[in-house]
């Protein structure tokens, strides 16, 4: 599934209300829908000027909503949703953050993931090994997408108001008239 449009975008983003990281709800303890907004909204905070980032926050686990179930290709599934409208950077942050889970694993073998997150670790590749690591870290994206993880493990709080999903839609489409402009 690609979007194609804001609106088909904001209809997956709606969609995400009530669906959750796992078919049978024992993963994160919070919707797909609270998580993508709580993660946007610590990226605004922490990076308010960048706003394919914030997006990249917002958008990042949709892979879930299309792909139930697949744990290890949902990076994937998202970037390839939304890289023809939004562009290459958002998508591939959405695509960089299970890289950057695997790098923080290895990098800071003590660090707390949620646990439905350590457990989707192994089916993800693991830690990363030294040469992946040296490789993730070379990669003009890696600070970006450990921000982008590191938001992502922090929003998956019950009961936390991060906003509304409307709030976002002039955002993605200032996103997408830049790109339309700068295609022509």
């Amino acid at each position: 599934m690609t979007a194609h449009s804001v609106d088909e975008l904001m209809d997956l983003l709606h969609a995400c209300r009530g669906a959750w990281d796992t078919p049978d709800r024992s993963g994160d303890p919070v919707d797909l829908h609270d998580h993508a907004l709580q993660t946007a909204a610590l990226l605004r905070r922490r990076r308010p000027a960048d706003k394919e980032l914030q997006v990249a926050g917002l958008l990042h686990d949709l892979g879930h909503l299309l792909r139930p179930g697949d744990d290890a290709g949902h990076a994937d599934t998202a970037a390839d949703a939304v890289r023809a409208l939004l562009g290459e950077r958002v998508a591939r942050l959405v695509q960089l953050h299970v890289p950057a889970k695997r790098y923080l694993a290895a990098a800071e073998p003590g660090r707390g993931l949620s646990p439905r997150s350590d457990l989707t670790l192994g089916v993800q590749g693991g830690p990363m090994t030294a040469e992946e690591m040296a490789a993730f870290v070379r990669d003009p994206d890696a600070d970006d997408a450990l921000m982008l993880r590191q938001a992502d493990d922090e929003g998956k709080v019950v009961g936390l108001d991060a906003g509304e999903l409307e709030d976002w839609r002039p955002v993605l489409e200032h996103l997408v008239a830049a790109r339309a402009g700068a295609a022509r």
